[in-house]
Protein backbone atom coordinates (compact mmCIF):
# COMPACT_ATOMS: atom_id res chain seq x y z
CA UNK A 1 0.00 0.00 0.00
CA UNK A 2 1.31 3.43 -0.94
CA UNK A 3 0.32 6.26 1.40
CA UNK A 4 1.17 9.92 0.80
CA UNK A 5 1.52 11.85 4.07
CA UNK A 6 1.12 15.53 3.18
CA UNK A 7 0.16 17.63 6.22
CA UNK A 8 0.68 21.28 7.04
CA UNK A 9 2.23 22.17 10.38
CA UNK A 10 0.09 21.88 13.49
CA UNK A 11 0.63 25.37 14.87
CA UNK A 12 2.59 25.53 18.14
CA UNK A 13 2.71 21.73 18.23
CA UNK A 14 4.70 20.27 15.33
CA UNK A 15 6.20 21.19 11.99
CA UNK A 16 4.84 19.77 8.77
CA UNK A 17 7.77 17.34 8.61
CA UNK A 18 7.21 16.10 12.17
CA UNK A 19 3.51 15.70 11.39
CA UNK A 20 4.29 13.71 8.24
CA UNK A 21 6.65 11.47 10.22
CA UNK A 22 3.97 10.90 12.87
CA UNK A 23 1.47 9.96 10.16
CA UNK A 24 3.92 7.47 8.68
CA UNK A 25 4.49 5.95 12.12
CA UNK A 26 0.75 5.44 12.57
CA UNK A 27 0.42 3.83 9.15
CA UNK A 28 3.28 1.39 9.76
CA UNK A 29 1.86 0.23 13.07
CA UNK A 30 -0.97 -1.30 11.05
CA UNK A 31 0.78 -1.88 7.71
CA UNK A 32 4.49 -2.46 8.40
CA UNK A 33 5.29 -2.89 4.72
CA UNK A 34 3.44 0.23 3.54
CA UNK A 35 5.32 2.70 1.38
CA UNK A 36 4.92 6.07 3.05
CA UNK A 37 5.79 9.14 1.00
CA UNK A 38 6.43 12.15 3.22
CA UNK A 39 5.51 15.51 1.69
CA UNK A 40 5.59 18.41 4.19
CA UNK A 41 3.11 21.02 2.97
CA UNK A 42 2.09 24.64 3.58
CA UNK A 43 -0.25 27.23 2.12
CA UNK A 44 2.14 30.13 1.67
CA UNK A 45 1.77 31.43 5.23
CA UNK A 46 3.69 30.66 8.37
CA UNK A 47 5.69 27.46 8.01
CA UNK A 48 6.12 27.61 4.24
CA UNK A 49 9.86 28.19 4.42
CA UNK A 50 10.45 25.22 6.71
CA UNK A 51 8.03 22.96 4.84
CA UNK A 52 9.60 23.56 1.43
CA UNK A 53 13.12 23.26 2.81
CA UNK A 54 12.17 19.86 4.22
CA UNK A 55 10.22 18.72 1.16
CA UNK A 56 12.82 19.79 -1.40
CA UNK A 57 16.03 19.10 0.49
CA UNK A 58 16.87 22.77 0.94
CA UNK A 59 18.76 24.58 3.66
CA UNK A 60 17.69 27.32 6.04
CA UNK A 61 19.82 30.42 5.59
CA UNK A 62 20.14 32.94 8.43
CA UNK A 63 20.69 36.55 7.41
CA UNK A 64 21.55 39.64 9.44
CA UNK A 65 18.86 42.14 8.48
CA UNK A 66 16.34 44.57 10.00
CA UNK A 67 12.83 44.24 11.37
CA UNK A 68 9.90 46.46 10.39
CA UNK A 69 11.07 49.18 12.79
CA UNK A 70 14.62 49.12 11.42
CA UNK A 71 16.19 47.24 14.33
CA UNK A 72 18.96 44.67 13.66
CA UNK A 73 17.73 41.07 13.72
CA UNK A 74 18.49 37.72 12.13
CA UNK A 75 15.87 36.14 9.87
CA UNK A 76 15.76 32.95 7.81
CA UNK A 77 14.75 31.90 4.34
CA UNK A 78 15.00 28.55 2.56
CA UNK A 79 17.37 27.96 -0.32
CA UNK A 80 17.26 24.94 -2.61
CA UNK A 81 20.49 25.15 -4.56
CA UNK A 82 19.60 22.42 -7.05
CA UNK A 83 16.66 24.54 -8.20
CA UNK A 84 18.18 27.99 -7.56
CA UNK A 85 15.03 28.47 -5.48
CA UNK A 86 14.62 30.81 -2.52
CA UNK A 87 11.52 30.67 -0.34
CA UNK A 88 10.91 33.82 1.67
CA UNK A 89 8.13 34.79 4.06
CA UNK A 90 7.65 38.53 4.51
CA UNK A 91 6.83 37.81 8.15
CA UNK A 92 10.37 36.51 8.73
CA UNK A 93 11.88 40.00 8.74
CA UNK A 94 8.93 42.39 8.41
CA UNK A 95 6.34 40.51 10.41
CA UNK A 96 3.83 41.87 12.88
CA UNK A 97 4.64 39.15 15.42
CA UNK A 98 8.21 40.42 15.63
CA UNK A 99 7.00 43.72 17.08
CA UNK A 100 5.67 43.99 20.62
CA UNK A 101 2.10 45.26 20.65
CA UNK A 102 3.04 48.49 22.44
CA UNK A 103 5.77 49.21 19.86
CA UNK A 104 3.79 48.66 16.66
CA UNK A 105 3.80 51.65 14.31
CA UNK A 106 2.32 50.87 10.91
CA UNK A 107 2.95 54.44 9.71
CA UNK A 108 6.72 53.97 10.00
CA UNK A 109 7.02 50.22 9.49
CA UNK A 110 9.20 49.19 6.54
CA UNK A 111 9.72 46.10 4.40
CA UNK A 112 13.43 46.90 4.00
CA UNK A 113 14.44 43.75 5.89
CA UNK A 114 12.57 41.53 3.45
CA UNK A 115 14.50 43.21 0.64
CA UNK A 116 17.71 42.32 2.46
CA UNK A 117 16.65 38.65 2.40
CA UNK A 118 15.97 38.82 -1.35
CA UNK A 119 19.33 40.49 -1.95
CA UNK A 120 21.14 37.79 0.00
CA UNK A 121 19.31 35.09 -1.97
CA UNK A 122 20.23 36.76 -5.27
CA UNK A 123 23.87 36.81 -4.17
CA UNK A 124 23.60 33.12 -3.30
CA UNK A 125 22.41 32.34 -6.83
CA UNK A 126 18.63 32.26 -6.51
CA UNK A 127 16.75 32.88 -9.73
CA UNK A 128 13.40 31.44 -8.69
CA UNK A 129 11.56 32.95 -5.74
CA UNK A 130 8.49 31.91 -3.81
CA UNK A 131 7.42 34.76 -1.55
CA UNK A 132 4.69 34.45 1.06
CA UNK A 133 2.91 37.69 1.91
CA UNK A 134 1.11 36.85 5.16
CA UNK A 135 1.70 38.46 8.54
CA UNK A 136 3.36 41.76 7.67
CA UNK A 137 3.59 44.73 10.04
CA UNK A 138 3.83 47.17 7.14
CA UNK A 139 1.84 49.41 4.81
CA UNK A 140 4.63 50.82 2.63
CA UNK A 141 3.73 49.14 -0.70
CA UNK A 142 7.09 47.43 -0.72
CA UNK A 143 8.99 50.73 -0.88
CA UNK A 144 11.44 49.53 1.74
CA UNK A 145 11.86 46.16 0.07
CA UNK A 146 12.64 47.65 -3.32
CA UNK A 147 14.86 50.33 -1.79
CA UNK A 148 17.01 47.48 -0.47
CA UNK A 149 17.18 46.22 -4.06
CA UNK A 150 18.28 49.56 -5.52
CA UNK A 151 15.12 51.53 -6.30
CA UNK A 152 14.79 55.11 -5.07
CA UNK A 153 11.62 56.81 -3.86
CA UNK A 154 12.03 60.60 -3.72
CA UNK A 155 10.09 63.69 -2.67
CA UNK A 156 9.62 66.83 -4.75
CA UNK A 157 13.04 68.13 -3.66
CA UNK A 158 14.76 64.95 -4.87
CA UNK A 159 15.41 63.61 -1.39
CA UNK A 160 15.03 59.93 -0.53
CA UNK A 161 11.92 59.33 1.53
CA UNK A 162 12.25 58.06 5.10
CA UNK A 163 10.95 54.53 5.82
CA UNK A 164 7.29 53.72 6.24
CA UNK A 165 3.95 53.99 4.53
CA UNK A 166 3.07 57.44 5.86
CA UNK A 167 6.15 58.92 4.17
CA UNK A 168 4.71 57.95 0.77
CA UNK A 169 2.40 60.96 1.08
CA UNK A 170 5.43 63.03 -0.03
CA UNK A 171 6.39 60.74 -2.90
CA UNK A 172 7.02 62.64 -6.15
CA UNK A 173 9.15 60.28 -8.25
CA UNK A 174 10.37 56.70 -8.49
CA UNK A 175 13.82 56.00 -9.92
CA UNK A 176 14.32 52.39 -11.02
CA UNK A 177 17.64 52.89 -12.78
CA UNK A 178 19.52 51.31 -9.88
CA UNK A 179 17.14 48.39 -9.38
CA UNK A 180 19.07 45.13 -9.23
CA UNK A 181 19.20 43.89 -12.85
CA UNK A 182 19.24 40.26 -11.69
CA UNK A 183 15.52 40.58 -10.95
CA UNK A 184 14.84 40.48 -14.70
CA UNK A 185 16.35 36.98 -14.78
CA UNK A 186 14.09 35.69 -12.02
CA UNK A 187 10.83 33.78 -11.90
CA UNK A 188 8.95 35.22 -8.92
CA UNK A 189 5.85 33.57 -7.50
CA UNK A 190 3.83 35.48 -4.94
CA UNK A 191 1.83 33.35 -2.53
CA UNK A 192 -1.23 35.48 -1.93
CA UNK A 193 -4.56 34.28 -0.55
CA UNK A 194 -6.43 37.59 -0.47
CA UNK A 195 -8.17 39.40 -3.31
CA UNK A 196 -8.04 42.91 -1.88
CA UNK A 197 -6.99 45.72 -4.22
CA UNK A 198 -4.42 48.29 -3.21
CA UNK A 199 -6.77 51.19 -2.48
CA UNK A 200 -10.18 52.10 -1.15
CA UNK A 201 -12.66 50.55 1.26
CA UNK A 202 -11.42 47.03 0.52
CA UNK A 203 -7.77 47.98 0.13
CA UNK A 204 -4.59 47.44 2.11
CA UNK A 205 -4.99 50.35 4.52
CA UNK A 206 -8.71 50.00 5.27
CA UNK A 207 -8.83 46.23 5.70
CA UNK A 208 -5.44 45.36 7.16
CA UNK A 209 -4.31 48.68 8.66
CA UNK A 210 -6.48 48.38 11.81
CA UNK A 211 -5.02 44.93 12.47
CA UNK A 212 -1.62 46.61 12.57
CA UNK A 213 -2.72 49.38 14.92
CA UNK A 214 -3.97 52.07 12.53
CA UNK A 215 -6.70 54.42 13.77
CA UNK A 216 -9.49 55.51 11.38
CA UNK A 217 -7.61 58.78 10.82
CA UNK A 218 -4.37 56.95 10.06
CA UNK A 219 -6.16 54.55 7.71
CA UNK A 220 -7.25 57.55 5.61
CA UNK A 221 -3.73 58.98 5.69
CA UNK A 222 -2.18 55.66 4.63
CA UNK A 223 -4.68 55.14 1.83
CA UNK A 224 -3.95 58.61 0.47
CA UNK A 225 -0.23 57.82 0.66
CA UNK A 226 -0.71 54.59 -1.28
CA UNK A 227 -2.67 56.52 -3.90
CA UNK A 228 0.36 58.80 -4.25
CA UNK A 229 2.55 55.70 -4.59
CA UNK A 230 0.29 54.26 -7.29
CA UNK A 231 0.42 57.52 -9.26
CA UNK A 232 4.21 57.73 -9.08
CA UNK A 233 4.82 54.08 -9.92
CA UNK A 234 2.42 54.25 -12.84
CA UNK A 235 4.32 57.26 -14.18
CA UNK A 236 7.65 55.40 -13.81
CA UNK A 237 6.57 52.05 -15.26
CA UNK A 238 3.47 52.62 -17.34
CA UNK A 239 1.72 49.91 -15.33
CA UNK A 240 -1.48 50.50 -13.40
CA UNK A 241 -1.93 47.92 -10.65
CA UNK A 242 -4.18 49.72 -8.20
CA UNK A 243 -7.27 47.66 -9.11
CA UNK A 244 -5.57 44.30 -9.53
CA UNK A 245 -6.91 41.69 -7.04
CA UNK A 246 -4.34 40.80 -4.40
CA UNK A 247 -2.28 43.96 -4.71
CA UNK A 248 -3.41 45.04 -1.25
CA UNK A 249 -1.69 42.05 0.35
CA UNK A 250 1.02 42.75 2.94
CA UNK A 251 0.33 46.49 2.98
CA UNK A 252 0.72 46.79 -0.79
CA UNK A 253 3.72 44.53 -1.31
CA UNK A 254 1.58 42.61 -3.80
CA UNK A 255 1.20 45.84 -5.80
CA UNK A 256 4.94 46.45 -5.72
CA UNK A 257 5.78 43.07 -7.19
CA UNK A 258 3.02 43.41 -9.78
CA UNK A 259 4.27 46.82 -10.87
CA UNK A 260 8.05 46.46 -10.61
CA UNK A 261 8.64 42.83 -11.64
CA UNK A 262 7.04 40.14 -13.76
CA UNK A 263 5.88 38.20 -10.73
CA UNK A 264 2.85 35.95 -10.82
CA UNK A 265 0.37 35.92 -7.95
CA UNK A 266 -1.42 32.69 -6.96
CA UNK A 267 -2.91 31.03 -3.88
CA UNK A 268 -0.12 29.75 -1.69
CA UNK A 269 -1.23 26.14 -1.55
CA UNK A 270 -1.23 25.97 -5.35
CA UNK A 271 2.33 27.27 -5.48
CA UNK A 272 3.50 24.79 -2.84
CA UNK A 273 1.62 21.94 -4.55
CA UNK A 274 3.47 22.63 -7.78
CA UNK A 275 6.83 23.13 -6.07
CA UNK A 276 6.76 19.75 -4.33
CA UNK A 277 5.28 17.91 -7.32
CA UNK A 278 2.31 16.70 -5.32
CA UNK A 279 0.21 15.69 -8.33
CA UNK A 280 2.85 13.22 -9.52
CA UNK A 281 3.34 11.84 -6.01
CA UNK A 282 -0.37 11.29 -5.49
CA UNK A 283 -1.40 9.72 -8.78
CA UNK A 284 -0.18 6.21 -7.90
CA UNK A 285 -1.12 6.35 -4.21
CA UNK A 286 -3.72 4.20 -2.48
CA UNK A 287 -4.45 6.79 0.20
CA UNK A 288 -3.55 10.39 1.02
CA UNK A 289 -3.33 11.75 4.58
CA UNK A 290 -3.26 15.46 5.32
CA UNK A 291 -4.20 17.86 8.10
CA UNK A 292 -3.32 20.84 10.28
CA UNK A 293 -4.10 22.22 13.71
CA UNK A 294 -7.74 23.03 13.03
CA UNK A 295 -10.21 22.47 10.21
CA UNK A 296 -13.49 24.32 9.81
CA UNK A 297 -15.73 25.84 7.16
CA UNK A 298 -12.91 28.14 5.99
CA UNK A 299 -10.57 25.24 5.25
CA UNK A 300 -12.10 24.91 1.79
CA UNK A 301 -10.91 28.42 0.93
CA UNK A 302 -7.21 27.93 0.24
CA UNK A 303 -6.03 26.04 3.31
CA UNK A 304 -3.56 23.19 2.97
CA UNK A 305 -5.85 20.24 3.82
CA UNK A 306 -8.33 21.15 1.11
CA UNK A 307 -5.55 21.94 -1.37
CA UNK A 308 -4.08 18.48 -0.82
CA UNK A 309 -7.53 16.87 -0.85
CA UNK A 310 -8.36 18.52 -4.17
CA UNK A 311 -5.27 17.02 -5.77
CA UNK A 312 -6.03 13.58 -4.32
CA UNK A 313 -9.69 13.62 -5.35
CA UNK A 314 -8.80 14.73 -8.87
CA UNK A 315 -6.58 11.64 -9.09
CA UNK A 316 -9.33 9.40 -7.69
CA UNK A 317 -7.42 8.73 -4.46
CA UNK A 318 -9.25 8.72 -1.09
CA UNK A 319 -8.08 11.32 1.42
CA UNK A 320 -8.37 11.56 5.21
CA UNK A 321 -7.92 14.87 7.04
CA UNK A 322 -6.60 14.95 10.62
CA UNK A 323 -6.78 17.96 12.92
CA UNK A 324 -6.28 18.98 16.50
CA UNK A 325 -9.75 20.49 16.32
CA UNK A 326 -12.56 19.67 13.89
CA UNK A 327 -14.95 22.61 14.15
CA UNK A 328 -18.57 23.00 13.12
CA UNK A 329 -18.84 23.57 9.40
CA UNK A 330 -15.91 21.32 8.53
CA UNK A 331 -18.36 18.66 7.33
CA UNK A 332 -18.61 20.56 4.06
CA UNK A 333 -15.33 18.84 3.20
CA UNK A 334 -17.07 15.48 3.43
CA UNK A 335 -19.71 16.73 1.02
CA UNK A 336 -16.89 17.60 -1.37
CA UNK A 337 -15.52 14.04 -1.30
CA UNK A 338 -13.13 13.80 1.65
CA UNK A 339 -13.35 10.32 3.15
CA UNK A 340 -13.00 11.30 6.81
CA UNK A 341 -12.31 14.12 9.26
CA UNK A 342 -10.45 12.74 12.27
CA UNK A 343 -9.70 14.75 15.44
CA UNK A 344 -6.41 13.64 16.96
CA UNK A 345 -7.21 14.39 20.62
CA UNK A 346 -9.32 11.60 22.10
CA UNK A 347 -9.00 12.28 25.81
CA UNK A 348 -9.85 15.29 27.96
CA UNK A 349 -6.70 17.37 28.42
CA UNK A 350 -5.47 20.95 28.60
CA UNK A 351 -4.43 22.85 25.48
CA UNK A 352 -0.80 22.76 26.63
CA UNK A 353 -0.98 18.97 26.97
CA UNK A 354 -2.56 18.62 23.52
CA UNK A 355 0.15 20.75 21.93
CA UNK A 356 2.97 18.94 23.75
CA UNK A 357 1.66 15.50 22.74
CA UNK A 358 0.67 16.39 19.20
CA UNK A 359 2.94 13.94 17.38
CA UNK A 360 1.97 11.01 19.61
CA UNK A 361 -1.72 11.85 19.33
CA UNK A 362 -1.48 12.15 15.55
CA UNK A 363 0.27 8.79 15.22
CA UNK A 364 -2.41 7.15 17.38
CA UNK A 365 -5.21 8.74 15.35
CA UNK A 366 -3.67 7.61 12.08
CA UNK A 367 -3.25 4.08 13.45
CA UNK A 368 -6.94 3.98 14.33
CA UNK A 369 -8.04 5.43 11.00
CA UNK A 370 -5.89 3.05 8.95
CA UNK A 371 -7.23 0.08 10.91
CA UNK A 372 -10.77 1.13 10.03
CA UNK A 373 -9.98 2.13 6.46
CA UNK A 374 -8.38 -1.12 5.41
CA UNK A 375 -11.39 -3.14 6.57
CA UNK A 376 -13.99 -1.08 4.70
CA UNK A 377 -15.10 -1.99 1.17
CA UNK A 378 -14.13 0.89 -1.11
CA UNK A 379 -17.75 1.84 -1.83
CA UNK A 380 -18.53 2.04 1.90
CA UNK A 381 -15.47 3.93 3.16
CA UNK A 382 -16.90 7.41 2.79
CA UNK A 383 -20.25 6.51 4.38
CA UNK A 384 -18.62 4.73 7.31
CA UNK A 385 -16.34 7.63 8.13
CA UNK A 386 -19.16 10.13 7.81
CA UNK A 387 -21.01 8.23 10.50
CA UNK A 388 -17.95 8.13 12.77
CA UNK A 389 -16.72 11.69 12.46
CA UNK A 390 -18.71 12.97 15.46
CA UNK A 391 -17.82 10.08 17.74
CA UNK A 392 -14.04 10.19 17.73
Amino acid sequence: MRVVCAPDSFKESMSALVAAQAMAEGVRRVLPDAECVLVPMADGGEGTVEALADALGGELVAVACHDALGRPIAAQYAYVSARQLAVIEIAAASGLERIARAERDVAKATTYGTGELLRDALDRGARHFIIGLGGSATNDAGAGLFTALGAQFRDAAGRDLPPGGAALAELASVDLSGLDPRLTECAIEIACDVQNPLLGAHGASAVFGPQKGASPELVKQLDDALTRWADAVEAATGRSVREVPGTGAAGGVGAAFAALTHATMRPGVQIVTDAVGLRDLVKDADLVLTGEGAVDFQTQHGKTPWGVASVALAAGVPVIIFAGRVAAGAEVLLDKGVTALVPIVRNICTLDEALANGAANLADAVEMAISLFRHQPSDRQSTSFRQRRTTQ
